[in-house]
């Protein structure tokens, strides 16, 4: 044992053995930890969880869970997946508003972070061994380099869902008006507004396909049987956007009170567009005090050296002579 220990304080450092230790328990964690999942159920836990199904009503949550056989990270859904409905549903909204529709896009970004969180703890062990090959590393430095790329790994996905997301609504908000115009041109012309969203959906294709896939799932849940109002509703909800929010209040209101689609229509398509220039002066109003400073550290300095460089050249020169 001693040998031993001699052997791994010379190459490793004195922190040799605790790193060998310690990385032992992460492989022997990471080993023992799919047989946990895998682990058989108990008949009487099986027994009561079929008298639960049929005895209560699922929840939300547990409905959004069924999923086909086929998933291979079914076995892991207890793992995976929040166990509370609201907050498996706050995360289901959020990667619909960034896009992503599947039946296990929760289950598959839970994953992307566990998954991602573990290969940046292995790369930081690794590195962390070839750091301590080369010379002393200090504990702190040992620390930071095992868990920032753990860490980096593990926030990953949701700063990439998140920034998708910020993304889509931008794009969504953009194109919004252009659809108001193109929805209030059909409806005018004698098309109903059923129709209008599924010519409006083609033709926004090419230039804004995030709301042009939100208007096609709109006609596809309409053509389905589903409830207009509702059907709207989560139109909203999916986009994320205060706009499309307001948009789904305006037709459902005139729905409610019977007046004329097309006159709301012309007066929210009004507003669009003003908000549309509003946003756009805002941008300009901002981009002098953006400039401000880069263009203070690009002018400054040349404009000193023209106004003041003869003057200490001529002084440098005259002290010199002196």
């Amino acid at each position: 044992m001693q040998a031993i220990q001699a052997f791994l304080t010379d190459n490793l450092g004195p922190f040799g053995g605790l790193m060998i230790v310690g990385l032992l328990g992460v492989f022997l964690i990471l080993i023992a930890l799919p047989l946990f999942l895998k682990r058989e159920v108990d008949p009487l836990d099986k027994l009561k969880a079929m008298n639960r199904q049929t005895s209560e009503k699922p929840t939300k949550g547990e409905k959004l869970r069924n999923v086909g056989n086929r998933d291979k990270l079914e076995k892991y859904a207890n793992f995976l997946e929040p166990q509370n409905a609201a907050e498996f549903s706050a995360v289901k909204l959020k990667l619909l508003q960034a896009g992503y529709r599947s039946k296990n896009a929760v289950r598959i970004y839970h994953f992307s972070q566990f998954a991602l969180g573990v290969l940046g703890l292995v790369l930081g062990g690794i590195y962390a061994l070839y750091q301590m090959a080369l010379g002393d590393v200090t504990t702190q430095n040992l620390v930071l380099m095992i868990m920032v790329p753990g860490g980096v790994g593990y926030i990953l996905p949701k700063y990439w869902v998140t920034r998708r997301q910020g993304v889509r609504k931008e794009a969504i908000t953009n194109g919004f008006p252009d659809s108001l115009d193109m929805m209030l041109v059909c409806v005018e012309a004698g098309q109903s507004m059923d129709q209008s969203i599924i010519r409006v959906a083609h033709e926004l294709k090419a230039g804004f396909p995030e709301l042009a896939e939100e208007f096609e799932t709109v006609s596809q849940e309409i053509k389905a049987g589903k409830d207009k109002n509702t059907v709207l509703k989560d139109m909203s909800d999916r986009a994320g956007v205060q706009d499309i929010s307001s948009f789904v209040t305006v037709l459902v209101q005139s729905q409610q009170f019977g007046t004329s689609i097309a006159d709301a229509l012309r007066v929210y398509a009004s507003e669009m567009r003003d908000k549309r220039v509003m946003r756009a002066e805002e941008k300009a109003n901002k981009l002098p005090t953006k400039m401000t400073l880069a263009t203070m550290m690009l002018t400054v300095p040349p404009l000193m050296a023209i106004l003041i460089g003869p003057s200490i050249y001529a002084i440098v020169k005259n002290l010199g002579g002196g």
